[in-house]
């Protein structure tokens, strides 16, 4: 069996295992953190998903949820008609019974199943595995008209979903979202290449900034102003950021390499950093033991701030295009400098990192309040948990990692953080009937 199977199988049944022998005292919450849980394993393994891309079915995942919720409860609205693009979805039949942990096990197994169509076989089987599980789990001592209408409407909201994913733009990821044509900019300080590999001489995915956001209006309604001015000057802004960037990554104290590598959550690694947000959601919603309607709501809230994060940061990646910290360093500092995280392959400003811990924090402070925590997303990976006073703290780490790992100036971490707070805001005047 390979490393890969082995992490598939063991997470899979560690979900299972927390599945029970039955479900708990709320069947439709305990489906929707079970396969979030398979979610955030399946990202580690699947190979199109660059954070962006995770983002996405974050978001997507959050909505299902939801929506099983919203189509049960007549005071609940819908985010129908809220979100961009989203019409209105297909109702419950007013005489017929559902069973609610039903319809959310068909719709999230289904919505799941689409999103990560393109794992490999070992992801595939896990999803079979745990649909046939719940399936039958959310079975046990159901009447069958009412199992049948249930699963029946889970499908159809599932399908109603689906279809007004698949346009936005974000749908298809070719040659693992790297453009077959690219042409790099001439300006100074524009991005250059930073991998030897060949498919990362053009950027990742330099389009998803004009994908369809979820609740801001367009990608650019949350701009950055522009970074300082490009310059080579010794006694410029900029080369003074790029100072910082050297001197502070030469000297690195143990926490700081510690915070690097705590935040990194590189693709097929890690969830990535997404999933590291809804890892720290599912942890305070689990401690709370919060009921579908709760659940549903933090979770969509989270991923449509996420991942309207990552539309408005790649936005201005793209119209800015700046280059990395290792590209100057290398050219006029030191050449035989060494960051200590591998630099990603698209431009530099602003921080992804930063523009979606921002919006994750402004979402979970406003679920949560400014509760202190201890993050453990890293604990089954090796890594001790961190403490954490609130989310925000945790975003300000989660930023300033990316300059201690030699990937980001400071300008890029401070505006990324303000911009998520811009577009958290977006998802914030959702209405969703909180609970």
């Amino acid at each position: 069996m390979t490393i890969l199977r082995q992490a598939l199988h063991a997470a899979m049944l560690a979900v299972l295992v927390l599945c029970g022998s039955a479900l708990r005292a709320d069947p439709a919450a305990e489906v929707i953190r079970t396969w979030y849980r398979l979610a955030l394993e399946l990202v580690r393994h699947t190979p199109t998903y660059s954070p962006p891309v995770a983002s996405r079915s974050f978001a997507y995942l959050g909505v299902t949820a939801y929506e099983v919720v919203a189509s049960g409860v007549p005071d609940r609205p819908s985010l129908a008609g809220q979100l961009n693009g989203l019409t209105a979805l297909t109702a419950r039949d007013a005489h017929a019974r559902y069973d609610e942990a039903a319809v959310m096990q068909v719709a999230l197994a289904t919505v799941v199943r689409s999103l990560f169509a393109n794992t490999g076989p070992s992801g595939q089987r896990a999803m079979a595995a745990m649909t046939a599980r719940l399936d039958a789990r959310v079975a046990e001592s159901r009447d069958p008209a009412v199992l049948a209408a249930s699963r029946a409407y889970g499908a159809t909201l599932a399908a109603d979903i689906l279809a007004w994913a698949v346009t936005d733009g974000g749908a298809v990821i070719d040659n693992m979202g790297f453009a077959h044509v690219y042409v790099p900019g001439t300006a100074p300080g524009a991005w250059q290449p930073t991998s030897l590999i060949v498919q990362q001489q053009a950027p990742l995915l330099p389009a998803w900034g004009q994908n369809r956001p979820f609740a801001m209006p367009l990608g650019s309604a949350c701009p950055v102003p522009p970074p300082p001015d490009y310059s080579e000057d010794p006694a410029s802004a900029f080369y003074a950021q790029a100072a910082e960037v050297h001197a502070t990554t030469t000297a690195l104290t143990d926490d700081q390499m510690r915070v690097a590598r705590f935040w990194a959550d590189d693709p097929m690694l890690s969830p990535t950093p997404p999933g590291h947000w809804v890892a720290i959601a599912l942890a305070q919603l689990a401690g709370e033991n919060a009921d579908a309607g709760r659940s549903a709501t933090v979770l969509a809230r989270l991923g449509i701030a996420v991942a309207d994060g990552f539309i408005g940061c790649w936005h201005e990646k793209y119209r800015y295009d700046l280059l990395r910290p290792v590209t100057y360093i290398r050219r006029l500092i030191d050449p035989t400098w060494v960051p200590l995280l591998i630099t990603p392959p698209f431009p530099e400003y602003p921080s992804g990192h930063s523009t979606q811990s921002g919006a994750a924090a402004e979402v979970l402070s406003a679920a949560f309040g400014a509760r202190p925590f201890t993050d453990t997303t890293h604990v089954d990976d090796g890594m001790p948990g961190r403490d954490f006073t609130d989310f925000r703290a945790a975003a300000s780490e989660a930023a300033m990692s990316r300059l201690y790992g030699g990937i980001h100036f400071r300008a890029a971490i401070e505006q990324g953080l303000l911009q998520g707070r811009c577009i958290a805001a977006h998802a914030l005047r959702l209405r969703m009937g909180d609970n």
